[in-house]
């Protein structure tokens, strides 16, 4: 019983660090506007209208990965999101060290990789739905 109360809270906690954080990120973009991001597209020569995919993968799938609801593909949604602004960017030059000593794309891979640990792991058992489907959740 133990480890699987220390099993759900740890998910429920990664849950919380990406969600919580990540959905900031997406609010801001929807505050602030999305022209900077089309731009971005458009010079990797991306059609402009991907830049839907940003509420999509910052605010929906950190809500949903917040709630427990489509958990995994919510966090694939996330690590896409991450490799895109890997390419659209940073590019290579986003993995040198920055003036504090860190790799220039640490918060871009920490959620790159975290999102990716809640696909492998499941949403686990604190969540607002009770669904039967492995893979949903």
């Amino acid at each position: 019983m133990a480890k699987e109360l220390n099993s759900d809270l740890g998910k429920l906690l990664l849950r919380i660090s990406i969600g919580g954080l990540m959905v900031f990120h997406g609010l801001s973009k929807l505050y602030h506007g999305h022209d900077f991001i089309k731009k971005m597209l458009t010079s990797k020569n991306f059609p402009e209208y991907l830049w839907l995919g940003v509420p999509l993968g910052e605010v929906i799938a950190p809500i949903c990965i917040l709630m427990g609801v489509f958990t995994r593909i919510s966090s694939l949604l996330i690590a896409f999101t991450m490799l895109m602004t890997f390419y659209l960017v940073h590019g290579i030059e986003g993995f040198t060290l920055s003036q504090t000593g860190g790799i220039k794309v640490e918060l871009n891979l920490f959620y790159l990789i975290t999102s990716l640990a809640l696909f492998f792991l499941g949403t686990g058992k604190y969540s607002v739905y009770k669904g039967n489907n492995g893979f949903m959740m």
